[in-house]
């Protein structure tokens, strides 16, 4: 019986061409589409202006570091603030550098000199980039004049560069390694991408067999439940494979910390997700119903995961009732096992919280439907006609 209903149920979406294009193609679809704006990983050449009020060597100085900034395009050099201010507020700039009349008369004589930025706050990454580049500009200048000083009453510059920085620091990314957003969001998406997207495919079927009162199976027996809910979790189990073992390759993001572990995670993953969405989708009873509820949710969804949005900055309310959704604890425990090659005892919270969600939602899921009331069908899940008098 249990395969039985495997086999109708994965009939059944195999022959609705709404449910086989979410199930399947959607996936497909998303996987080329989502990481397309984050190519590039890290965002350059962001137009930026010098206003040079000072036009000294300095402020040539700064110019040209910020002309060969790899992050920074100076589209202008004017020592009008007005003419620069009005590409700001045009778009054609992101950021300006200010540089004041007597900077340098300042930095000569050892009085304190100060330099200006200016951001399009409009455009979070581009206004980022544009002020970390100007800064980095100042503070090259800032340092070079702080070792020539340095210089002057030591024997050698390498002990100038020593006594200025007496403790050496260099940044390696361990995981993200090119820091991009791209490597940052998209495995994390990829997890809520399976997850609506089945989620949505399944409202769709479960709405359809509603209307229409019938279901793949006339008999309602725990093998006939068991078998749909394994269909729905392979093809979870699918959707995840193709994303962790070929999108995540092909789109070079980081992947393969812990095989095992990923494994482990998989099944539970997939069968909670089946669970889920099967208690969820008897609940609905329109075809059109629950896509409207899953588009609408799902950037809340992203959200509570707690992958773009700190949890401690939610409600203690939401902290919990996160857990109820299988993305939060399936994003956690994916990015944690493939990105940052994490053990089974670190995601150890993620593991309890799908095995417990599959149990519950099981068991919930199984009374609902054995009390649903549904024509008598075929176990090849055609409809067979009713008598009437």
């Amino acid at each position: 019986m249990m395969w039985t209903a495997f086999l109708a149920t994965w009939r059944a979406m195999l022959t609705d061409k709404g449910a086989l294009t979410l199930l399947f193609v959607g996936g497909v679809l998303y996987s080329f589409f989502y990481p397309l704006p984050y190519t590039k990983e890290i965002v350059q050449r962001v137009p930026v202006a010098v206003v040079d009020q000072d036009r000294s060597s300095m402020s040539r100085q700064m110019t040209r570091f910020a002309i060969a900034h790899p992050a920074l395009s100076v589209v202008a050099v004017t020592p009008d603030l007005p003419t620069a201010q009005h590409l700001l507020w045009g778009g054609k700039v992101m950021g300006v550098l200010i540089i004041p009349d007597g900077l340098q008369t300042d930095v000569l004589a050892g009085r304190a000199a100060q330099a200006h930025v200016a951001g399009n706050g409009l455009y979070l990454m581009l206004n980022k980039v544009a002020l970390n580049g100007l800064a980095e500009v100042v503070g090259t200048v800032s340092a070079g004049i702080e070792l020539k000083r340095l210089a002057a009453g030591t024997p050698s510059s390498y002990q100038a560069s020593d006594q200025r920085s007496p403790i050496a620091f260099d940044a390696v990314p361990l995981f993200n390694v090119k820091e991009g957003y791209g490597a940052y969001v998209v495995p994390g998406v990829a997890t809520l991408i399976v997850q609506q997207t089945l989620l949505i495919g399944m409202t769709m079927l479960f709405g359809t067999w509603h209307q229409r009162r019938t279901f793949p199976l006339a008999q309602r027996t725990a093998g006939g439940y068991a078998g749909m809910l394994l269909a729905f979790a392979s093809v979870a189990l699918l959707n995840c494979c193709y994303f962790f073992g070929f999108v995540f390759w092909f789109q070079d993001y980081p992947r393969g910390g812990n095989f095992g572990g990923l494994v482990l995670l998989l099944v539970l993953f997939s069968l909670a997700e089946a669970a889920f969405g099967m208690l969820l989708a008897m609940l609905f009873r329109t075809r059109e119903r629950g896509t409207q509820l899953m588009i609408a949710t799902s950037m809340p969804i992203l959200f509570l995961a707690g992958l773009t949005w700190p949890v401690g900055s939610m409600p203690v309310a939401l902290q919990w009732l996160r857990w109820l959704l299988p993305s939060t604890a399936g994003i956690q425990g994916f990015v944690a096992l493939n990105q940052l090659g994490a053990s089974v005892y670190e995601i150890r919270h993620e593991v309890a919280g799908l095995a417990g969600l599959f149990v519950v939602c099981a068991a919930l899921g199984w009374r609902r439907y054995n009390s649903c009331d549904v024509s008598q069908v075929t176990a090849s899940g055609l409809t067979r006609p009713a008598k009437t008098n």
